[in-house]
């Protein structure tokens, strides 16, 4: 059965039958309209999310189907200690897929290797959000009309930016894109990305410490939020922290087909100014991502009886002698949170790493 966990977990043939069924979507709303009827899509969200549920709520309301679930964990059994494997067993004899967000890393990779229902990674803390990922795929694709071959930049929290690291694994899928990284020194992107992402899969990039001197270059902005309490020195932030925020001054230098994308909320490092510009297509974002899921519940179930799913190329710990006692240093991941096997992933390059968090373990 086909989850989504990860952006890889979707082949490029599967990514553009769901951009394509999408777009076709959009442009015949009532072909779809009644799809789902007597399906049902769970939302299980155990920390705070107003767009990524409502959108998952909008998406299965306009394919005809239902929605049930939660969105906060404290009004579930969660709150009397259920683990989220029980959680998943329970909702899956309600629900026909279930989407869940968690706080906790690898959450839903552990959920799914019980769930008899496919499960949609809509977050799992500061480690992937696939769906996001769709969305800003569609998002680019109708903004520019292709993915092969754009130069994208990514701004701002780059090392915590869960949305970042998913779309650089995605766009690993693509022909000739080359990839521009803005960010300050402490939230630059995580070496794993770097190593075992872009030089491992031929994603070509670059490191430079402002907006203007690469904007004239790029056909993608990506903003993200710099993070003030990321920074222990507060003259540091303030320091750098104009360098990061979008205005019509720094629009001025880029292309007149770029197109400004942000996966929200943000907080000011795109000024108000910016929405009126033709290129500002945050809010175009927002819309696709409706599409999107749309064409991903549509897709996941009538995948679900085929053969395949996401794939579990681990280690147990008890099957390596020289592994045995090694645990994950991730305070946030599922396999510090729950009774979840300590399994790794070893990288091309020797790299031991958590199967559940990517976390490199030393």
């Amino acid at each position: 059965m086909k989850h989504l966990i990860d952006p890889m977990d979707l082949s490029k043939v599967e990514i553009d039958e769901i951009l394509a069924l999408a777009q076709d979507i959009i442009g015949n709303r009532e072909k779809y309209q009644d799809v789902m009827a007597h399906k049902k899509l769970a939302t299980l969200f155990y920390e705070p999310s107003t767009r990524t549920r409502l959108s998952f709520t909008s998406a299965m309301m306009e394919l005809g189907g239902n929605v049930l679930g939660f969105a906060d964990a404290r009004s579930s059994s969660v709150s009397k200690g259920e683990t989220v494997q029980d959680t998943v067993r329970v909702v899956g004899c309600f629900a026909d897929v279930i989407a869940m967000r968690h706080h906790i890393e690898g959450a839903q990779l552990y959920a799914s290797e019980v769930s008899k229902v496919p499960i949609i990674n809509a977050g799992d803390g500061s480690h992937s959000h696939p769906t996001q990922t769709l969305t800003d795929l569609l998002t680019i694709t109708r903004e520019l009309g292709h993915i092969d071959g754009i130069t994208i930049g990514f701004c701002g929290d780059l090392k915590f930016g869960r949305t970042v690291h998913s779309l650089i694994k995605a766009l690993s899928r693509y022909k000739d894109v080359k990839v521009v990284l803005i960010a300050p020194d402490e939230l630059k992107l995580p070496d794993y990305i770097k190593q075992d992402v872009c030089d491992r899969l031929g994603i070509s990039y670059k490191e430079v410490k402002t907006m203007e001197e690469v904007m004239p270059e790029l056909d993608v902005l990506y903003m993200t939020r710099v993070q003030q309490e990321r920074f222990l020195d507060m003259d540091e932030f303030d320091r750098v922290k104009d360098s990061f925020v979008l205005d019509s001054k720094k629009m001025s230098l880029a292309k007149d087909k770029m197109a400004v994308l942000h996966p929200l909320p943000r907080v000011n490092e795109i000024l108000t100014e910016v929405d009126a510009d033709p290129r500002a297509a945050y809010f175009r974002q927002v819309e696709n991502g409706k599409f999107v899921r749309m064409a991903l519940i549509y897709k996941l179930l009538e995948w679900k009886d085929k053969a395949g799913g996401t794939a579990s190329q681990c280690i147990e710990a008890a099957s390596e002698p020289s592994l045995s006692g090694l645990r994950c240093t991730n305070p946030k991941c599922i396999c510090n949170n729950e009774n979840a096997p300590a399994r790794f992933v070893r990288t091309s390059g020797g790299t031991l790493r958590c199967y559940y968090c990517d976390s490199k373990i030393k």
